[in-house]
């Protein structure tokens, strides 16, 4: 019986041998052949009992997909626990996860890519640092890219995130509905989508409430510094804000440790919110009231989309905001002479 050849199997599939070749010698990845191709070569080769042993290696190694995660500061509690998220669901898939740091520096996110790109990754998810979307969208033409709770206004490029107007909008109401007039927002990198749409929201609430209020946006990074030096300017003021509103869990403990130099108490003398949930923020010294992301529904959902788009071989052209949650705890204060 004459030994099945690459002549066989492409009279079969109706491919090149050239493209056969590549598949069978593991190289698909290399040259960015999708997955139908990868399947149908497979199938024709086992039915004509092509070089079994090839087959079942190739049958392993697909089993086997990469991909690659990057975020912006794994120090962050909310990036290490959606990290988390999205390793643990990975692995559920089968998937090797490759995770990258970026430090919120567009160069390491551009390195950390390109070694994505080096190691073959059948797939990115991102938490997007710099400030364009073009070097993701030029990579999304031959690899598929899911952008997790930051993400680009103007792009096609996928996304699950939350709702982040909503989450701001509702705390933003919490704090006025307990009378607070003059509040302070300190916030992360200004460019940031999820940044702008916080704001977008306490903007809203404030224009919604029709009444007078003072409200200051100040800072520039989601870090502990950050909150703790505009914490430390705006208790310095003459008019001392009621109410500080932390956009992230980093900002609110620099914030937290700036009311306390000053001698201050929360919320007695002064209210403190966040944005973003962790169990920690209910074992301080004061539970802190906050905006609680679906953090694991977010990680869950980035791999179900980044699976769906490599199976498929087809860009994704979703874009989903998931609902976030207000947690009530202890830390802030009803200023308000309210009959009742």
């Amino acid at each position: 019986m004459a030994k099945t050849t690459l002549e066989d199997i492409s009279l079969q599939t109706g491919l090149s041998k050239t493209t056969i070749s590549r598949i069978l010698s593991g190289k698909a990845k290399a040259f960015r052949i999708n997955s139908n191709t990868i399947e149908k070569v497979i199938k024709a080769a086992q039915s004509l009992n092509y070089k079994p042993e090839i087959i079942n290696r190739l049958l392993h190694k697909k089993n086997m997909m990469t991909i690659g995660l990057a975020v912006p500061d794994l120090a962050n509690p909310f990036f290490a626990s959606l990290a988390s998220s999205i390793t643990l669901e990975a692995k559920k898939h089968d998937l090797t996860v490759m995770l990258f740091d970026t430090q919120e520096d567009e160069l390491m996110e551009k390195n950390a890519l390109n070694k994505m790109k080096e190691h073959h990754a059948d797939g990115i998810i991102i938490v997007p640092c710099h400030k364009s979307p073009k070097t993701l969208e030029k990579i999304a033409e031959h690899i598929p890219v899911v952008q997790v709770d930051r993400y680009y206004e103007n792009s096609s490029l996928p996304y699950v995130s939350t709702n982040n107007s909503k989450g701001a909008y509702e705390m933003m109401n919490l704090l006025l509905y307990n009378g607070h007039r003059n509040i302070i927002c300190i916030q992360g990198p200004a460019f940031s989508t999820t940044n702008k749409e916080r704001i977008k929201g306490c903007r809203k609430a404030l224009e919604e409430f029709h009444e007078k209020c003072t409200f200051n946006v100040m800072g520039n990074e989601f870090s502990i510094q950050n909150g703790y030096s505009e914490t430390n300017f705006a208790l310095s003021c003459a008019e001392r804000p009621t109410a500080v509103f932390a956009l992230s869990n980093t900002i609110m403990l620099g914030a937290m440790k700036a009311i306390k130099e000053h001698g201050l108490k929360i919320p007695d003398d002064i209210s403190l919110v966040s944005f973003d949930d962790n169990q920690y923020l209910d074992y301080l010294c004061t539970a802190i009231t906050r905006v609680a992301q679906p953090a694991k529904n977010m990680g869950i959902t980035a791999v179900e989309m980044i699976l769906k788009s490599i199976i498929s071989g087809e860009r994704l052209n979703s874009n989903l905001l998931l609902k976030p949650t207000i947690i009530q705890r202890d830390s802030v204060r009803n200023i308000t002479l309210r009959p009742d």
